[in-house]
């Protein structure tokens, strides 16, 4: 692969997988490089502090192997150093390189989806606490109401590979009941973790119990609810970037490859990636520090 030519996409661990399968469906011709900090994941209830710093470290490698645009794959990275990393970082270390995340592509969207102006959150502690989405959707959009529902158990069934079985209904249905009890206008929900799209027939399932009994006695009435995953606004958001950007969009080559990186055991890599790919891939070793 030609050095200093790739996008880059980084996850603390599997999730962002669901982001580059979006932006490769869409724009299958650029070269990826793939980067899983899969040894110390999760993000979700680190600091802001260790985050930053965890992220800044993946940054940086996937500029030492020729990135010049690398994507946040992660909603914890976005929320917690993103904003960090664009004001502090790279002005001085490196202009002429460029890092975007998965919060405000999803939040420029949101409020053109909703009817009723009232949005829910799904995702992790860190996500959740960090209000990130409610600040960037009220900035678009101050007419919209936003709530969010931290899903602890979301994740570890996605990672565990039981998010399509029995014992997964439980913990959906819990966590959509919290987030209804907070706003029943709610008619849209962002998945604002990039595990969860793994678990939409839940969701989709568990929703449609929870909302069977509205029989929609007004125009506000949130019937059906939509569920946002990210993949497919990312990818429509990045090449919108691009075409606005056609200097970036210039150094990058179109090969059609993806290198794949763990800083976890690359076997283990291999099998959990395919849950989210539906392909086997070849996966690369790394430290980062």
């Amino acid at each position: 692969m030609e050095h200093g030519t790739c996008i880059g996409i980084f996850d603390s661990g599997y999730g962002g997988l669901t982001i580059l399968d979006g932006i490769r469906q869409r724009m299958p011709e650029y070269d990826y490089i793939y980067l899983g900090d899969n040894a110390r994941a999760p993000y979700g209830t680190r600091s802001f502090d260790v985050v930053y710093e965890f992220t800044l470290q993946a940054v940086k490698k996937l500029f030492e192997m020729g990135c010049p645009l690398v994507i946040l794959g992660c909603n914890t990275a976005s929320a917690k150093a993103l904003r960090s990393i664009q004001q502090k970082y790279l002005p001085t270390a490196a202009p002429d390189r460029r890092v975007l995340g998965v919060i405000r592509p999803t939040a420029e969207v949101v409020g053109e989806l909703s009817h009723t102006k009232h949005i829910g959150v799904l995702a992790t502690e860190g996500t959740i606490k960090s209000q990130s989405y409610n600040l960037e959707i009220e900035k678009l959009y101050p007419d919209c109401t936003v709530v969010g529902q931290a899903c602890p158990m979301w994740v570890p069934l996605v990672e565990n590979n039981e998010f399509d079985k029995p014992g997964a209904d439980y913990f959906v249905k819990d966590s959509l009941q919290k987030l209804l009890d907070q706003d029943p206008l709610i008619d849209t929900i962002i998945l604002g973790c990039t595990h969860f799209p793994l678990l939409l027939d839940k969701i989709n399932q568990q929703l449609s119990t929870l909302t069977s009994q509205q029989s929609c006695p007004s125009p506000l009435a949130p019937c059906p609810i939509k569920i946002i995953p990210q993949g497919q606004y990312i990818a429509t958001s990045l090449e919108d970037y691009l075409r606005r950007h056609p200097e970036m969009d210039q150094r990058l080559t179109r090969g059609g490859t993806c290198q794949y990186l763990t800083t976890e055991s690359a076997t283990k890599f291999r099998e959990s990636a395919s849950l989210f790919l539906n392909e086997d891939v070849e996966v690369e070793h790394i430290t980062l520090n």
